[in-house]
């Protein structure tokens, strides 16, 4: 079997598997975690938000917070990654991008992982690792078709 027809298979696998109420896991996951999020800030029909402090003296916080630096470096390099990707083709520079995108998600879920101690943030990192990971590796093994 060519690469070609087993990549088509493995396509049609997540395609189906998408409809039956499979899917990305990842994307599944982020799904599940935003309705239990929004889910929560509804009270009483009201949607409830970040409060104004502005009268208790507190201001905004100024610069990056401890997160943002947490994911500072990784963010940094997934851009300088993407940035220097390039391709002869729309192909090829749009896999050679993808692949710096992906190992960007990998390093910020490694962040995570690291650093998190909320087992439903590492759960999503996780999967963001499985799914990142092995789509990377699918995007390494992709050729061209011939004539583009």
């Amino acid at each position: 079997m060519t690469a070609r027809r087993l990549a088509l298979l493995t396509a049609l696998h997540l395609l189906l598997a998408a409809c039956d109420g499979g899917g990305d896991p990842v994307q599944q996951a982020m799904r599940e975690a935003s309705a239990k999020n929004q889910a929560a800030a509804v009270v009483e029909g009201t949607v409830s938000g970040p409060e104004d402090h502005s009268a208790h003296g507190s201001a905004a916080p100024s610069g990056p917070t401890a997160g943002d630096q947490a994911f500072a470096a990784s963010e940094a390099e997934m851009h300088r990654l993407m940035a220097a990707a390039s391709g002869e083709t729309v192909d090829q520079a749009y896999i050679a991008k993808m692949i710096a995108h992906h190992q960007g998600a990998v390093a910020m879920a490694e962040v995570a992982l690291r650093d998190s101690r909320d087992p439903e943030v590492r759960r999503m990192a996780q999967a963001v690792i499985d799914a990142q990971t092995r789509e990377i590796a699918e995007m390494r093994a992709w050729t061209p078709a011939a004539g583009n």
